[in-house]
């Protein structure tokens, strides 16, 4: 029970950085219909971004952690939200009224172009880091199983928690929120009362990357390190989060990346560390073949 216990932790945590990824995907295509294949490197790219602006605080002579981790957030946030921006400006709006392969190929293209670019850019090796956030509790010892709870998961998840309930608040209590669900139900309808479509998609992308930046410095606190191909599999299994919790759903995006952060712990705790990400998507296919459109997800919102 005590292993059992730690493992739920563990996956809890996997589960909130996957969430905050899966939001992004979503988000997207709940407006524009489409998915967007290089939210996973804009995710790398928010990793990346956290870790030159830890290393140049640092360097710097800032030392107050907390002081240093707000000001990695906010850069990070504002750096890969102008990245976001651009994908869509490049990748998404000239091609938003061809045929509808076209915003996903230009997708899977700006995907290979970032993975490359930060390849070039910061190389091919690992970039490790030592740990940032010491430290943690005891919850539970038994028989010398001791199971904790560690300082940079309760950041996580703390940080996870805030967000959304941030992003929540904005989604349905703002303008920018109203436009949001404005463009999801009839773009064109939408502009005709006066929403600018272009704009409201715009924000939505910023604000995707945005979090994924939140996701990817977690990433970097949590597992100490970042490489320019991580954004390829946590993409890939945040995107299999998005479709099991129900695409285009906010809150089944969250409920499937703590789905998959659990499967991928459990399984790989109790059965063959190398068949975790089996395990991950065949339960994916055998929620799908009874529930086609995933925990969480409605039919109305799919646009095939």
């Amino acid at each position: 029970m005590d292993y059992f216990a730690q493992q739920l932790i563990n996956g809890l945590v996997l589960g909130s950085i996957y969430g905050l990824i899966a939001i992004g995907y979503t988000m997207v295509y709940g407006i524009v219909g489409m998915i967007n294949f290089a939210h996973g490197d804009i995710f790398m790219i928010g990793g990346f971004i956290a870790l030159i602006s830890f290393l140049l605080l640092v360097s710097f002579g800032l030392t107050t952690i907390p002081l240093i981790l707000l000001i990695v957030l906010l850069v990070s946030m504002a750096i890969t939200a102008l990245y976001g921006w651009t994908v869509e400006r490049i990748a998404y709006r000239p091609l938003r009224h061809s045929f509808r392969l076209a915003p996903m190929l230009s997708a899977i293209g700006m995907s290979f172009v970032l993975s490359n670019y930060a390849q070039v850019a910061q190389g091919a090796r690992v970039k490790p880091v030592p740990p940032i956030i010491t430290g943690g509790y005891t919850l539970l010892e038994n028989n010398g199983f001791v199971v904790r709870l560690s300082n940079v998961q309760i950041v996580v998840v703390v940080t996870t928690i805030v967000l959304l309930a941030i992003f929540t608040w904005l989604v349905a209590r703002t303008r920018l929120g109203r436009d949001m669900r404005a463009c999801e139900q009839d773009q064109t309808m939408a502009a005709l009362l006066g929403v600018d479509v272009d704009r409201t998609i715009s924000m939505t992308f910023v604000i995707g990357a945005a979090l994924a930046a939140v996701a990817g410095m977690m990433y970097l606190l949590y597992y100490g390190l970042v490489d320019f191909f991580m954004g390829f599999v946590a993409g890939i299994k945040a995107f299999t989060a998005a479709v099991l919790g129900g695409i285009g759903s906010l809150p089944g995006a969250m409920l499937g990346g703590l789905a998959i952060g659990l499967i991928e712990t459990m399984w790989s705790a109790y059965f063959s560390v190398e068949y975790k990400d089996v395990a991950a998507f065949s339960i994916l296919i055998v929620v799908l073949i009874f529930m086609p459109t995933g925990l969480l997800g409605r039919p109305e919102v799919e646009k095939v």
